[in-house]
C-alpha cells in the first residue's frame, strides 16, 4: 500500500468517563462535567504503530486535530486535503492563533467532507478514529460517492465502493465489526493487510441507550481489511444467569465495596441483592456488615449510574469490580464502561468476571482497552470466569 487517508473525530468518546454513554448531542454537557478528549491520543497510538511498519507511506488527512497533528507526532509529513476552518464563517478559533482548526468545533459534516476529499486523492484505505457514529459517516460517504458515479456525477480516481475502511476505536459504544481491537492493532492492520472482506457497520439510538435500551440498526456493509485483531460485532448472548446471580449474591463479603458494570448479566446479580440497578450504567454498592438475608440490610447503594468521578469519590477498600464481557466481542474494559477507568481499576483488589457458558462459547478470548498500556498488560493472561452457582471457566485475556 502506498497511500492512506486518515480522519479523526476529535470529540469521539468524550461522554464515556463522565457517564453520558455517548457524545452525540451531549458535547457541551460532557465538557461541563469535565470530559477530556481521548480520540487524538488514540489516533497518535494508531499512527505510531503504522509508522513503525510503513514509514514511507503517503498520508493524506484533515487539518489539525482531525488528523494532521497525530500524523506529524507519529513521524509523517502528511498532505492536508481538508481544513474545517476554511468552510466555516463563524469559526471559533483562538484570536491568538487564527485559523487553527484545533479551536474550531468539528461536526459529522466535517468528517464527511474530509472523507470526500480523501477519496479524490485515490487513497487505498480510509483509517478513521471514532465510534459507530463516525463509522456510519465514513460508510455513507463511500456509498454516496459510488451512487454519484453511477448516476454520472463527479468520479473519484478509485471506485469508492472498493475503498476499504478501518476504525481506530475511540467511541463510547462500538458495536460495528470494522474496528481494530486496540488503536495499535488498527495501525498494524493498516500497514500489513493484503485483502478485504465485507463487514457490518451498526449504530444505536444513543437517547434510548441512555434510558437502558439497546436498539441497534445495520447501517452498511463495507470492505474491511482481513486480520485476526479485528473486533467482532456485538452479539446478544443467551443462557440463564439465575444460578450464577444466586451464587454470587450468597458470597458477597460484608463491608466490601462492589462496582457493578453495565449489562444484563451483572444486572441479574444486582437484582438478587435487591439493588435498583441502572440497566446500562455503573453502580457502586457496599455490602452490609452483618450476614442477614434481608434485602434492606444487606448493603447500601453509594452511587447509581455513576461517572468516573462519582465512583472514585465513594470507593472504600476493599473493592471488587464486577463485569461481564460483551457478547461476541469479549471486551471486559474499554467498550461501554469507560467510567470504570484505570484509576478505578487500580483501586480494586479483585475483578470478578461473570458470564453464562453460552456467552463464553461465542468468545475466543477476552480483551481490554483501557487507554493505559501498562494496565492492559497487567490484566492480560488467564482469568477465571464465573459461569454458574459453583462453576467457573479459565479464559485467556489477550
Amino acid at each position: 500500500m502506498e497511500s492512506i487517508g486518515v480522519v479523526v473525530n476529535p470529540i469521539a468518546g468524550m461522554g464515556g468517563r463522565v457517564g453520558l454513554k455517548g457524545t452525540d448531542g451531549k458535547l457541551e454537557e460532557a465538557r461541563r462535567r469535565g470530559a477530556e478528549p481521548r480520540a487524538p491520543e488514540r489516533a497518535r497510538v494508531a499512527l505510531r504503530s503504522l509508522h513503525r511498519r510503513a514509514p514511507a507511506i503517503t498520508v493524506y488527512t484533515a487539518a489539525g486535530v482531525m488528523g494532521e497533528r497525530a500524523a506529524r507526532d507519529a513521524g509523517y509529513e502528511p498532505t492536508v486535503v481538508y481544513d474545517p476552518a476554511t468552510v466555516r464563517e463563524d469559526d471559533a478559533a483562538d484570536p491568538a492563533r487564527p485559523g487553527d482548526p484545533a479551536n474550531a468545533e468539528t461536526t459529522a459534516a466535517d468528517t464527511r467532507r474530509a472523507v470526500r476529499a480523501l477519496l479524490e486523492h485515490d487513497v487505498e484505505l480510509i483509517l478513521f478514529v471514532g465510534g459507530d457514529g463516525t463509522a456510519v459517516d465514513v460508510a455513507d460517504v463511500l456509498e454516496d460517492a459510488t451512487t454519484a458515479e453511477a448516476e454520472g456525477g463527479a468520479a473519484t480516481p478509485r471506485d469508492a465502493a472498493e475503498t476499504p475502511m478501518l476504525g481506530v476505536p475511540a467511541g463510547v459504544k462500538i458495536y460495528s465489526s470494522v474496528f481494530g481491537v486496540t488503536p495499535a492493532d488498527a495501525g498494524r492492520i493498516a500497514a500489513e493487510f493484503d485483502r478485504v472482506e465485507p463487514r457490518e457497520v451498526n449504530d444505536i439510538d444513543e437517547d434510548a441507550y441512555r434510558e437502558g435500551k439497546v436498539q441497534t440498526e445495520l447501517r452498511a456493509i463495507v470492505p474491511v481489511p482481513v486480520a485476526p485483531d479485528l473486533q467482532s460485532g456485538k452479539q446478544v448472548s443467551s443462557g440463564s444467569v439465575d444460578s450464577l446471580a444466586t451464587g454470587f449474591a450468597r458470597e458477597v463479603e460484608p463491608g466490601r465495596t462492589y462496582v457493578f458494570g453495565p449489562g444484563s448479566t451483572v444486572g441479574a446479580i444486582e437484582a438478587e441483592l435487591g439493588i435498583d440497578a441502572s440497566p446500562l450504567g455503573v453502580d457502586v454498592w457496599r455490602a452490609g456488615e452483618d450476614d442477614t438475608d434481608a434485602a434492606d440490610q444487606r448493603g447500601e447503594i453509594l452511587a447509581r449510574d455513576a461517572a468516573e468521578s462519582d465512583i472514585l469519590e465513594v470507593l472504600e477498600d476493599p473493592v471488587t469490580i464486577v463485569v461481564s464481557p460483551i457478547g461476541g466481542q469479549g471486551f471486559l474494559f474499554g467498550r461501554g464502561n469507560h467510567q470504570i477507568s484505570p484509576p478505578v481499576i487500580r483501586q480494586a483488589d479483585e475483578i470478578a468476571v461473570v458470564a453464562s457458558d453460552e456467552k463464553l462459547d461465542g468468545i475466543d478470548s477476552l480483551h481490554v482497552d483501557t487507554d493505559d498500556e501498562d494496565l492492559d498488560e497487567q490484566l492480560r493472561g488467564w482469568l477465571q470466569v464465573r459461569t454458574g452457582r459453583f462453576t467457573t471457566r479459565m479464559v485467556p485475556v489477550s
